[in-house]
């Protein structure tokens, strides 16, 4: 029988059972896809990652319950707090390699671990007859990004209160669906929709923040941005708009440990 290392860590939250779940499994080597995958949906959180050693750092992958995805942000952060605090890594800073996503770092500065994202590029649609017939609401504006389409309402209330129609969310041709205003508490709030990739509504999405970055920095006209994900659970980030980079940061708490038994 195989044992497999699982940790389970609440990321983008100074507390437990707050910001997005994830779990991470560390490997010598990978394993077949198909098992990973067959892992992440016995885990049925929106992520578990799996690590392998590998040049200078980590190799990197992601997958729902249903599907391997290109990027999340919240299990790289997770995967990072698992190699500082749990697995004794020394170093000031990770570098994760993803053959999906290419070279992304996490560094440590006191409690707060930073990734360092390529941004996403942005461009304006006309689709806010498609997006009010999912959401409800009129959107202010509409972006498509490289994976997802992103709603801007004119406040945070508006935000709060959606209940979108996740069948057409399914409908849409993305990867999810992120909506977005401006914050009261922070400079930007958003909530985030995936029920294609088998997650309805996400919890707090770091990947989603590389498409966020870029749009409020030039709204808002500064570099440094912090935000809130209004999900249940909810969620707090920093942010800073690099140009082709960004900077996405949060905190994380460690839930549980165990081992996954592979016959």
């Amino acid at each position: 029988m195989k044992k497999i290392r699982l940790f389970q860590v609440d990321a983008f939250t100074d507390r437990l059972f707050a910001g997005n779940p994830a779990a991470v499994c560390p490997l010598d080597q990978w394993l077949p896809a198909a098992l990973m995958q067959n892992i992440a949906a016995e885990n049925n959180l929106a992520e578990t990652a799996f690590i392998v050693p590998a040049r200078d750092g980590y190799e990197i992958r992601w997958f729902t319950p249903a599907v391997e995805v290109d990027l999340c942000g919240h299990a790289t952060l997770a995967s990072a707090y698992v190699l500082f605090e749990c697995l004794g890594y020394s170093g000031r800073e990770i570098t994760f390699h993803s053959v999906r996503s290419g070279v992304l770092k996490v560094s440590r500065r006191d409690d707060l671990l930073l990734m360092d994202f390529p941004s996403d590029t942005l461009e304006r649609v006309s689709l806010e007859d498609e997006i009010q017939a999912t959401i409800g609401l009129r959107p202010v504006e509409t972006w498509k990004g490289r994976s997802d389409l992103i709603a801007l309402l004119k406040d945070e209330n508006a935000v709060k209160q959606l209940s979108p129609d996740f069948n057409r969310v399914n409908q849409l041709d993305c990867r999810g669906l992120i909506v977005t205003a401006p914050g009261d508490s922070a400079d930007f709030v958003s909530r985030f929709f995936g029920p294609r990739v088998g997650i309805s509504e996400d919890p707090v999405t770091g990947s989603a923040h590389t498409s966020l970055t870029p749009l409020w920095s030039a709204r808002l006209g500064k570099k440094e941005l912090t935000a809130r994900q209004l999900s249940k659970r909810g969620g707090s980030l920093s942010c800073t708009d690099l140009g082709a980079r960004c900077l996405i940061g949060g905190e994380a708490k460690l839930y549980l440990t165990g081992e996954i038994n592979i016959t």
